[in-house]
């Protein structure tokens, strides 16, 4: 029997667009489906090397165009997830590799930005949209994340 399949797709490098996407692919993984998160635009920072060290949180409105505040604000979330016991963005983007979840980068995006491969973390395959849409099309859980 076929493994069900699932993909989430990745467009922001803030925590709040990093997390779900990894936290999805892990319970997606756990339950014996086959993971990929499609990471493009602003997401794909999160699969450069040392990228994923860099995300921060952005307050939504005006009070995420005050200088200073989304260091607070960044500050202020990294706390709230270790004091929850949530593995930060780095380990979860880890454990998410070792248990299965392959991370994508999307090939647009890269030349956009004119990244190389050897920017990409090890084991970051890259595809092009319609690889993606292959892939999309047999998933029993897809998503914008």
């Amino acid at each position: 029997m076929e493994k069900e399949k699932a993909a989430f797709i990745c467009v922001k490098d803030s925590l709040d667009g990093a997390y779900p996407s990894l936290v999805l692919g892990l319970n997606a993984v756990r339950q014996g489906m086959d993971t990929k998160i499609f990471y493009s635009f602003m997401g794909i920072n999160l699969v450069l090397k040392g990228g994923i060290d860099k995300a921060k949180f952005i307050p939504p409105g005006a009070l995420g165009a005050v200088p200073g505040m989304s260091n607070v604000a960044t500050t202020m979330m990294k706390k709230k997830i270790e004091k929850a016991n949530i593995p930060s963005l780095a380990d979860m983007q880890e454990m998410a590799q070792l248990e299965g979840v392959e991370l994508i980068a999307c090939k647009l995006t890269m030349d956009m930005m004119e990244l190389d491969e050897k920017d990409l973390l090890e084991g970051v395959v890259v595809w092009n949209a319609e690889d993606f849409l292959i892939y999309a099309k047999e998933c029993k859980v897809c998503l914008f994340t």
